[in-house]
């Protein structure tokens, strides 16, 4: 925890208009981080990175970090893990403690008994390139003791980006004016140097870390110059696989000041026609509530639902307006929707899934697992 006199909450002007930035507007690899987000923000750069600091320090930024497109540098999935009751805590402390691969670990609930209740454990899960998805979730299901698993691919993604409090008070169905961009899945394979830049550059960043010259150190670390690393984080963010620089806010555990950052996390689900998914993927998309919109098959376990997307908010009625206002907006389109739920968010932690081929090796080694035995065929 921080000691400094530096205020760290969130509802401090000052950081809460840092945050409004640093949270998810940086695309793309930045050279000077700190200097976008002061030019954003019209923050001075030192307060900006002194607020920053003591933010990590105080426990209220859970991370600073690059981020990456990882759904085009390794096969991941939404996972549903149906669980038995007795073992659900001791699945979801394997998933976030041992397992590097599995990133968000949620358990989750619905309001009424709905088809795929039973499915209580919900994962992100990435396995990287050259290894089987589905022969690790095999592996974890049995680990677990989980009775099933179903993987959801996403095929196309529409909205990522979680701004907490850039979305706080927005007006109910506050929605661009065009509908969203369409991302795709597709995996990108990188040469050695590529992966070294890569491992480097999404590493968190310390508290003492947090300077004006971020990439210099960084550079030293893949074993290359400072205009070298540059070069092939910029040829990367051309390929597509650089998410965002950002700060991640704690954003369900209380920290410092009044409220958590939010207290509610929905996952929505939605099943239309075959044929309408990017459509109707770019039409929820717009919506500025949605932190996350992609493309999955939930199959029968889940009736079927095709489109499904994340909200975050302190209130759950006001999450249920947002989803109305989204049914409305569908309807009016003239998308009809077949089927749709809500599952809500309760006990979650989350981490970044490992995605180096070497970490996956080293895991398997750990676990008693054959490498060659769990690589894709």
């Amino acid at each position: 925890m921080s000691t400094s006199a530096v205020p760290v909450a969130v509802e401090d002007p000052v950081n809460a208009a840092i945050l409004a930035i640093s949270e998810d507007r940086l695309q793309g690899f930045q050279t000077d981080p700190f200097g976008a987000i002061a030019a954003g923000s019209g923050v001075a750069v030192e307060t900006v990175i002194e607020r920053v600091r003591e933010m990590l320090r105080a426990g209220v930024v859970r991370r600073v970090r690059q981020t990456l497109m990882a759904t085009n540098l390794a096969r991941g999935a939404l996972v549903a893990w149906q669980v038995p009751s007795e073992r659900l805590d001791a699945a979801f402390e394997y998933m976030y403690r041992e397992d590097p691969f599995s990133g968000h670990v949620v358990i989750r609930s619905t309001d009424a008994a709905t088809p795929g209740s039973t499915y209580r454990l919900w994962t992100t899960l990435k396995v990287p390139q050259g290894f089987s998805i589905e022969r690790h979730a095999e592996f974890l299901r049995g680990r677990v003791g989980a009775d099933h698993v179903r993987l959801m691919p996403a095929k196309r993604l529409f909205a990522l980006g979680v701004g907490h409090v850039r979305r706080r008070g927005l007006a109910i169905g506050s929605k661009a004016d065009v509908p969203a961009d369409v991302l795709d899945t597709q995996i990108v394979e990188l040469a050695p140097l590529e992966w070294r830049v890569l491992m480097a550059l999404k590493r968190e960043f310390a508290a003492g870390e947090i300077v004006r010259d971020l990439w210099t150190a960084r550079a030293a670390e893949a074993g290359v110059d400072l205009e070298t690393f540059g070069g092939v984080a910029r040829s990367l963010n051309e390929r597509g696989v650089i998410g965002r620089f950002s700060t991640f806010l704690e954003h369900v555990k209380r920290t410092v000041g009044e409220t958590p950052v939010t207290r509610y996390n929905a996952l929505f689900h939605w099943a239309v026609p075959e044929g309408r998914e990017i459509e109707t993927g770019r039409e929820v998309g717009r919506f500025h509530i949605m932190t996350h919109a992609y493309w999955r098959e939930g199959g029968p376990e889940f009736r079927n639902v095709n489109i499904m997307g994340v909200a975050h908010g302190l209130e759950k009625q006001v999450l249920l307006d947002h989803k109305a206002a989204m049914d409305e907006h569908l309807a009016a389109s003239g998308i009809p929707v077949s089927y749709t739920n809500v599952f809500w968010g309760g006990r979650s932690e989350i981490k970044p899934s490992e995605i180096a081929p070497r970490a996956y090796e080293e895991f398997c080694l750990r676990a008693g697992l054959d490498p060659a035995a769990m690589r894709e065929r």
